[in-house]
């Protein structure tokens, strides 16, 4: 049986339009790198065009490297090249900051957005903890109540108290995808605004923000994108509500003459709303060569592999796993499914120490849940099926 999976992983890598990817990253021989859902693999070219950052651009030419390299202007240059990935027009993504920090943007900005008279913020009840916590702390901000809500549920919470709404696509225990078209709706059916964190969708499967009429969101770009550890976020405002969006962060960077050091603040035009301070340019740039890997690669094909590749791990687990010892907690439909397997297991902690051990790495949640991440663009079938493999050596006690 172990031949016959081998063989099928070897016959679907043949025919994998995205192979010759895996050879733009720097990965290690012998180990199966299954965290990308926490922090993607790099960029092969990377450390190069970094160097020339630090030694020229910000050795040689210093302060003038601000207008000479295009500094100045990177948020939004990389923000135009995010747009695609989530399915943007240009003009729409911001790129500065960390996630936390756009969320506490997108949340309080909808709000203000919103009709004065609505007082409650709806939050989703499985969300990762930090949105949990800036929900919180926006809704003491602007007045307004707390309702958390699981995702499935979050019609029946919603009503005409509703400002906004914020929800995360991907639940990151589980890895299950929640209805963004279908929730947006029902959000906007009830006049509030919808706010998403594509965490863990940005670059893992299509997000098509401008075809669903989502109205604010926020994404890392350290996962599927590959940005590099702690690399700043993205925050996406529609066009039709950039003209009306209020940060609650209004920096000097955002001030439609910054120069003018004027101490009264007037916003700028556009997606420039979402700046705040002076960027983070080292690891901006590094973003941006990153993002090199996806051109030519379209999400539609990514997202094809990676239910690929899911489907072929739980098929190789469930033949492998002696019966009982993992359950996945990952939903079986394609439509449910983001680009993980999350399987609850007892003894997690150990379980996963021995997987990295032997040269398979994922991670996991406490109590019980070990995370693999699927990142299309490096992980092969032939990955999947030995991770599996390797999974059920630990848990039946075989040394390898």
């Amino acid at each position: 049986m172990s031949e016959d999976l081998e063989n099928r992983a070897a016959s679907l890598d043949a025919r994998d339009r995205l192979a010759g990817r895996r050879e733009l990253f720097a990965l290690d021989d012998g180990v199966v790198y299954l965290d990308g859902n926490s922090l993607g693999a790099l960029p092969r070219h990377v450390p190069d065009r970094m160097a020339d950052v630090i030694s020229r651009e910000w050795g040689e030419l210093r302060i003038r490297s601000w207008d000479e390299s295009g500094w100045w202007t990177a948020p939004e240059r990389i923000g135009a090249r995010i747009a695609p990935l989530v399915g943007a027009a240009p003009g729409q993504v911001i790129v500065g900051d960390s996630t936390s920090v756009n969320v506490f943007k997108a949340l309080v900005g909808a709000v203000r957005l919103a009709d004065g008279d609505r007082d409650e913020i709806i939050v989703d009840a499985t969300t990762f903890p930090t949105d949990g916590y800036i929900a919180e702390s926006a809704a003491r901000l602007t007045g307004k109540r707390l309702v958390a809500a699981l995702p499935g549920d979050l019609p029946d919470a919603l009503g005409p108290r509703t400002a906004a709404a914020l929800v995360n696509h991907v639940d990151y225990r589980t890895g299950r995808l929640h209805d963004l078209p279908g929730i947006t709706a029902a959000v906007h059916a009830a006049g509030a605004l919808a706010v998403w964190d594509l965490c863990h969708s940005a670059g893992a499967l299509p997000v098509d923000l401008d075809a669903h009429g989502v109205d604010l969101a926020v994404g890392c770009t350290y996962k599927y994108l590959n940005g590099g550890p702690g690399a700043p976020a993205f925050l996406y405002v529609a066009e039709r509500h950039l003209p009306g969006f209020d940060s609650p962060l209004p920096g000097w960077n955002s001030h439609a003459d910054p120069f003018a050091m004027t101490p009264g603040y007037a916003a700028a035009e556009g997606a420039a709303r979402g700046r705040v301070g002076t960027p983070d340019i080292l690891s901006m740039l590094a973003l941006e060569a990153a993002l090199d890997v996806w051109d030519g690669v379209p999400v539609e094909v990514v997202r094809a592999k990676s239910l690929a590749l899911t489907d072929f791990f739980l098929e190789c687990v469930r033949t492998y796993v002696p019966e009982g010892r993992v359950t996945s907690v990952t939903p079986e439909a394609h439509g449910e499914r983001g680009s993980q397997v999350s399987l609850c297991c007892a003894d997690a902690h150990a379980v996963m120490k021995e997987l990295i051990a032997r040269g398979v790495v994922g991670d996991l949640r406490r109590p019980d849940v070990l995370r693999f991440g699927f990142t299309p663009l490096y992980v092969s079938f032939a990955d999947a099926e030995r991770a599996a493999r390797v999974l059920a050596d630990v848990l039946s006690g075989r040394t390898g």
